[in-house]
């Protein structure tokens, strides 16, 4: 902003010299006014007439200073009266210098004392030019004549030092002083009042010292004018003209009740000096001359001061308008940069069609952007030109501003045109090849829909012949013009995409071309007159007998001995019926010779149309939606605001916009924005639609959200569905359906995706991302499930903890339940006896919920089910037995220790597998999980001497349930648990003290010495058996061994021998040693009744214990 800033030029100082020059006047005229001695510092002596002028003029125009009668004359300081005899002699010498003075002393009743004493004291201080000193003696007899002979002996040491006349009488002072010149107490006619010269001299003196002040108070604002430095920002600039604007209006108040004062003072004067003559009002004239002179020139530094501060003022808010105006100019700069970039991130074409017309909206929209951006460009530009035009002191900048905006605006119009010309030289001509492959399409289906029974007459084989010809005439005329003269022709907008679809473009209807060919050559043959009979020979054993032709349905029951085959890609529904298996029709007249033309028919060629065909159809239903969710969005829910429709909408309403059309602007956005994109750019290759669903996967998950809040928005709908404001809404859209219909679109069009992607499957496979269409079709479908189990589970009520942290839903359900809680084992038989509990099961990452489903009835009622919560079981203490004798439908759930037991019953075996192989895979992640903190634990865990790893059989038998037969044995296999178990443990409150998992049956095979216990049978008493436990007590053995067993140290107990006692190996601390069965009992505590247990419970037979405490 340098160049914008004001310079000051010679000529623009002008000014401010000329208010200098006018200060620096006034002031010289102050000097030659102003006495060094103010009134203010004599005003109490002159109040008491110690002295005063009176006006009069004496011979050769001496000033007479007259010291009247006064009583306490001696009493004043030597130093009082020499200052009130220098103020008084300096007041006609600054008017007057040299001039000489008369003292007319004034004792007639005083004494010779007092007449020496005032006579020394004047000799001694006054300071000017003394001519004469008349002095009126005293009048009594007595001091009249002390007097003569005081100053007869005294006289000529006062006439050295002055000349001085002692006078008899008043009659005496006429000789030396005109009556006129003398005031009425001297006999004269001088009209004096001491207390109004006084105030004039005050008066004087005052209007002096303001006129200093404001000279002084204009000359430095002139110079903080002049030295100011300008700030590039606006606001510092605008409260700089309001401070510079506030002083001058208080300097100009300032200088109007001075030249007020000034001109009251004057007018005094002129008053005073008309009623006296010229010889008696000469002080006064001098006064009027004074004031006459300091008024006159300062209204010149007025003037002068006004002129510098009005141009000054005027460059101030211009340099404002031009801060301004650079601003809005790098304003509409940055915008029209911004404009400039967005038109190059616009592609001259797309890919296809329709991302053509997506860039055409897209310049549409910003050509209306940019219409309104130079329109202000435009208002600029006139006001530049206006500041020009006023005569602004930085006019070549502004101009070349406008010019740098005009210029950049035609620029950018030049480059939208380009563009628009390019998109729609580029639209042209897709929407030609769209046309054309369309035409072979077209043609296609023609010879694909040509019923070749009725070949059989001449008049069937020239009809067909016609259709083909009449088919041939409607040809477009891109396909008439060779490809070299389409490059030709659209060369500006010619990308390597849009060559190769010219080139495939013109492949195809060459292919079609020569399909027509074929057909007419066959059609002209069977045309002849001499057609013999046909016969029909029956499809070639390739395809299974069910299979039909995609050209000929059963019912084409003829002979023929002509054999044609042919190739031909069938798109759109009318194949959409064809198998995907390649199929070869060849239809022989018995007059062929070997030298006919033989085309063979690959389906592979027509499973590709039927691919795009299933993805035509995704892209297009895509695009309705899209379009659907958009005028819903529009019509409905931005009309919510609408203030002219606001009397129509309940109040109660106004604030539920979410709670009625949830996310739908966020699934508007994913598709419009993002999905609908990459499903076009999988139009020629449908293949890979299966990658574009695997990518958004995730965004696929905002349909969970819509679902969910579906329930509110549906019971809302119910609430206001006869509202005028969504039947005003329906009515402006020509909606046939009402609203509820159109929420009820992202539901269904979920649906959808999966059963096109079959489809799309159907006919690819062999391919080689067919396994990416697997997992897409897999995606969906997993998708809807957790819709489907997402929306049962907000309908669960009575839980007080978040749902939330159980995890995702993994599968729900309704079974038949039986529920034993015991301290001890419970027989099944005894279990089957108990009525069944109908429960609503929901298996969560981390908790299974036991849920009541409850449903209401009637009008009004919701159609959603409910799910009371009963009961919660963390997935870090449940176990599971597969089989349960009786019903193959049933499994067991236990449940911390077998302290709780859960036998259910699923409607079916499926999804009893279904739920078995879910929970195998919550307990499998949870052993995992379990030996990976065991393997990176602490130096226990590191000192642990582990039993040799399991076989990956028994590995996998370890996660499982057993498949074997009642009959079977459970093993136990103690396993240690580290201190992070123990952590676990506290946060489960209820789960045992130890991890135990169960090897499979092969570990307890007939071989296996011990017997089958019945169900009637069980231990009472716990009883010790080998294998690895956490001590649950500290113990310690006095003796040479110093055996150490601490709490949360795992132990292994190895035998019993003889003597009861049991050798033990402490793993934490790897030593060894015997310990007492009594004590092992104390030091393990629970964890024995665990394991034995375990062991005598028959339904822990089959049970796989795979979680952690």
């Amino acid at each position: 902003m340098g160049s914008a800033s004001p310079q000051e030029p010679e000529k623009d100082m002008e000014g401010y010299y000329n208010l200098l020059q006018a200060g620096s006047e006034l002031e010289n005229t102050l000097q030659q006014v102003t006495v060094p001695v103010s009134m203010q510092e004599v005003a109490g002596y002159i109040e008491k007439q110690v002295a005063y002028l009176s006006g009069g003029r004496g011979e050769d125009s001496s000033v007479i200073i007259t010291l009247p009668e006064c009583s306490a004359f001696s009493d004043i300081p030597e130093e009082a009266l020499a200052k009130v005899l220098s103020y008084l002699t300096l007041i006609p010498r600054t008017r007057q210098p040299g001039v000489k003075f008369i003292i007319i002393l004034d004792r007639r009743l005083d004494t010779w004392a007092s007449i020496k004493t005032a006579l020394a004291r004047i000799a001694a201080s006054f300071p000017g030019n003394l001519h004469l000193v008349l002095v009126l003696r005293p009048t009594s007899f007595f001091q009249r004549t002390v007097t003569d002979l005081g100053f007869r002996f005294s006289q000529e040491d006062f006439m050295l030092k002055m000349p001085v006349v002692m006078l008899s009488s008043v009659t005496d002072l006429l000789r030396y002083i005109d009556e006129n010149q003398l005031t009425s107490e001297f006999g004269g006619t001088l009209d004096y009042c001491h207390s109004d010269w006084i105030v004039l001299r005050t008066a004087i003196e005052s209007f002096a010292v303001m006129v200093k002040d404001i000279a002084q108070m204009l000359q430095a604002f002139g110079t903080e004018l002049a030295e100011t430095q300008l700030s590039e920002e606006c606001s510092a600039v605008e409260f700089l003209l309001l401070s510079h604007t506030e002083k001058y209006r208080r300097l100009k108040d300032a200088i109007r009740s001075v030249m007020r004062e000034g001109r009251q003072l004057l007018s005094n004067l002129e008053t005073s000096r008309k009623e006296g003559d010229a010889d008696t009002c000469w002080d006064t004239t001098q006064d009027w001359d004074t004031m006459q002179r300091l008024l006159a020139q300062l209204t010149d530094m007025e003037m002068a001061f006004d002129g510098f501060f009005d141009k000054h003022h005027l460059k101030l808010q211009q340099y404002l308008q031009l801060l301004r105006y650079e601003h809005s100019f790098q304003e509409m700069e940055c915008s029209l940069e911004k404009l400039r970039a967005q038109e190059r991130n616009i592609s001259i074409t797309g890919e296809t069609l329709s991302r053509t017309e997506q860039c055409v909206r897209e310049l549409d929209g910003l050509e209306k952007h940019a219409q309104d951006e130079m329109s202000q460009a435009q208002v600029l530009i006139l006001h530049g030109h206006q500041l020009a035009a006023g005569h602004h002191y930085a006019m070549a900048l502004i101009v070349q501003r406008c010019n740098e905006l005009r210029h950049q605006c035609d620029t950018l119009t030049s480059a939208l045109n380009t563009k628009r010309n390019s998109l729609t030289q580029a639209q042209t001509l897709l929407r030609l090849l769209e046309e054309a492959q369309r035409w072979c399409d077209d043609g296609a289906y023609l010879l694909a829909n040509q019923q070749v029974d009725k070949f059989q007459s001449k008049e069937g084989a020239q009809a067909a012949l016609r259709d083909i010809e009449k088919f041939q005439e409607a040809a477009p005329p891109l396909l008439c013009a060779g490809v070299d003269v389409l490059f030709l022709e659209y060369e500006s907008v010619l990308t390597p995409c849009l060559q190769a679809h010219i080139e495939k473009t013109f492949q195809k209807h060459s292919s079609v071309q020569a399909l027509i060919q074929s057909r007419q050559n066959c059609l002209r043959k069977l045309a002849d007159k001499h057609v013999r009979p046909i016969q029909l020979v029956v499809p070639r054993p390739e395809n299974p007998p069910r299979a039909k032709s995609p050209l000929f349905s059963p019912k084409h029951d003829f002979n023929s001995s002509l054999k044609f085959t042919f190739d031909l890609p069938l798109p759109g529904k009318r194949t959409s019926r064809k198998s995907p298996n390649s199929r070869k029709i060849e239809v022989i007249h018995d007059y062929q010779t070997a030298s006919s033309l033989p085309y063979s028919i690959d389906g592979e060629d027509g499973t590709d149309l039927l691919k795009r065909h299933v993805m035509k159809e995704l892209i297009e239903t895509e695009r309705i939606y899209v379009e659907e969710l958009l005028a819903v969005l529009l019509g409905y829910r931005a009309e919510m605001d609408n203030p002219s429709l606001a009397p129509l909408l309940p109040t109660s309403l106004r604030n539920k916009r979410d709670v009625l059309f949830g996310n739908l602007p966020d699934i508007y956005n994913f598709h419009s924005s993002v999905f609908l994109q990459d499903l076009e750019s999988c139009l020629e290759s449908p293949e890979a639609v299966g990658a574009c669903f695997l990518e958004r996967k995730e965004h696929f998950h905002l349909y969970e959200c819509y679902c969910q809040n579906k329930p509110r928005s549906d019971s809302l709908w119910r609430q206001f569905s006869d509202c005028p404001f969504f039947q005003e809404c329906q009515k402006k859209l020509e909606h046939k359906l009402a609203l509820d219909s159109y929420l009820l679109k992202p539901v269904q069009r979920l649906t959808k995706y999966q059963l096109l992607l079959k489809e799309l499957l159907k006919y690819s496979s062999g391919c080689e991302r067919a396994s990416e269409l697997q997992g897409a079709l897999e995606a969906m479908l997993d998708l809807l499930k957790s819709v489907n189990d997402s929306m049962h589970q907000i309908a669960i009520t009575g839980y007080e903890g978040d749902l939330s942290n159980l995890g995702r839903v993994l599968m729900q359900g309704s079974f038949s339940v039986w529920i034993s809680h015991k301290k001890g084992p419970t027989r099944v038989k005894e279990l089957a006896r108990f009525k069944p509990m109908q429960r609503h099961l929901f298996l969560h990452e981390h908790a299974l919920l036991f849920c009541k489903r409850r449903e209401e009835h009637g009008e009004n009622a919701d159609k959603t089910p409910s799910y009371s919560f009963k009961h919660c079981l963390k997935m870090s203490a449940v176990g599971i037995t597969e089989n349960v004798k009786g019903d193959v439908k049933k499994f067991e759930i236990w449940y911390s220790g077998r302290e709780e037991v859960y036998v259910i019953q699923a409607p079916t075996v499926e999804v009893k597998i279904a739920w078995l192989n879910e929970i195998r895979k919550i307990l499998t992640n949870q052993q995992k999980q379990l030996k990976e903190e065991l393997c990176h634990s602490t130096a226990v865990s590191e000192q642990m001497q582990m039993s040799p790893p399991l076989s990956v059989s028994k590995q996998q038998r370890a996660s499982v349930s057993s498949e074997g037969t009642e009959s079977g044995h459970s093993s136990p296999d103690p396993f240690s648990c580290s201190n992070q178990r123990q952590r676990n443990r506290r946060s489960w409150p209820g789960a045992p003290y130890s991890v135990d998992i169960c090897e499979g049956l092969e570990d307890w095979s007939g071989a296996n010495s011990l017997s089958n216990p019945s169900d009637t049978e069980e231990e009472d008493a716990a009883r010790l058996v080998a294998g690895r436990y956490r001590a649950f007590v500290d113990w310690r053995k006095n003796g040479t061994d110093n055996f150490i067993v601490k709490c949360g140290d795992v132990i292994q107990l190895q035998h019993e021998e003889n003597d009861g006692h049991w050798l033990v190996k402490n793993l934490s601390r790897r030593k060894e040693g015997r310990i007492p069965a009594a004590n092992l009992q104390g030091i393990l505590g629970e964890n024995i009744k665990n394991h034995s247990n375990r062991l005598g419970d028959p339904g822990n037979r089959k049970a796989r214990k795979l979680s952690s405490p």
